[in-house]
């Protein structure tokens, strides 16, 4: 995947954000003004103008403590990286020792990280810190059972623009912590044709106005990809026909395993260097069998809009006898 910009990062058109690592990945993608932002509304709307009134009225300012951010279920951990970043935002200084790293497995029982601080700030950032983790690891998890399910094959499953107001490029991250691959981060840096684009042109003329657009799109932008969404094999037989460099993607949408095989055999006949991506209500007991048709690529959007929260906690254990100093 090529980009040119992501959000308030500027990046070469070179850098090919699904091969870096995790660490690299989030700074890149994640790690931003946008992610400061959306931290501090978070943080507002739970503090409001008087802070936590419950731990102001019983817990001294100076009592320390030890806590446990522990995982209550099986699964896949994503979003330890943003730990820096809530720390800035609330202005705490709690030390954290953490004790895995993003898109490694879990079980029930692990312990993910051991805090050291302050009781007061700890309360105050655990609901954000386990609203975005629970979140996160919960989509990172629902990946991996997608990219387990297609193993073998020569399929990557991929994300889709149904995200979160705010939380895309971290739930995005957070596919890539499952193992999954990351598709357009919007609509600036590729160009995806769907039905919605193409539905008023008559057949006759799909051809040529695709061609014009492309070829205006590829002059003007620097693009990940150009992809044309198809809902039959007559519209894919007329966009296969259209010049192999143009087109790098089709999306197959809503096609049955047995319309998938046709569509590959077509491709292969006429376009062999174009890859397919199937899409459109994929699920975990369907994914293999399209996966198995000769697909490139399977768009799940349940990755990111419909995915449980892994649960995790964060309990206090003891009064602290950490010595930061140490």
């Amino acid at each position: 995947m090529r980009i040119a910009q992501v959000g308030n990062v500027h990046c070469s058109n070179m850098i090919d954000l699904n091969t870096l690592q995790l660490p690299e990945l989030f700074d890149t993608l994640v790690r931003n003004e946008a992610l400061d932002a959306l931290i501090a509304t978070e943080r507002d709307e739970d503090l409001g103008d008087a802070g936590d009134i419950t731990s102001k009225s019983l817990i001294d300012p100076s009592q320390q403590c030890q806590a446990i951010l522990l995982a209550k279920a099986n699964g896949v951990v994503a979003g330890l990286e943003v730990i820096p970043d809530l720390q800035k935002q609330f202005h705490t200084s709690i030390a954290w020792d953490v004790h895995t790293s993003d898109g490694q497995s879990c079980v029930s029982g692990d312990t993910l990280a051991v805090a050291h601080g302050s009781m007061r700030e700890l309360l105050v950032v655990e609901r954000t810190l386990l609203n975005m983790l629970c979140h996160l690891s919960g989509i990172a998890t629902l990946t991996r059972q997608y990219v387990a399910k297609v193993t073998g094959t020569h399929a990557v499953i991929c994300d889709t623009r149904k995200t979160h107001p705010g939380y895309r490029a971290l739930e995005k991250y957070a596919v890539r912590c499952g193992g999954g691959t990351m598709h357009r981060i919007g609509l600036f840096d590729a160009a995806l044709f769907k039905d919605n684009h193409l539905t008023l042109l008559p057949t006759g003329q799909l051809a040529e106005k695709l061609q014009t657009a492309i070829r205006s799109i590829r002059q003007e932008h620097d693009t990940q990809f150009i992809e044309v969404e198809v809902d039959t094999l007559e519209q894919l037989q007329i966009v296969l026909s259209l010049p192999e460099s143009l087109i790098d993607i089709v999306l197959l949408d809503n096609m049955n395993v047995g319309k998938i095989r046709e569509a590959v055999t077509l491709r292969d006949q006429l376009a062999p260097g174009v890859l397919l991506e199937a899409s459109g209500g994929i699920g975990l007991e369907t994914v293999r069998d399209i996966a198995e048709s000769g697909v490139n690529r399977i768009a799940v959007g349940a990755l990111t809009h419909s995915a449980p929260a892994l649960d995790l906690g964060l309990e206090i254990i003891s009064e602290d006898v950490h010595d930061a100093s140490g």
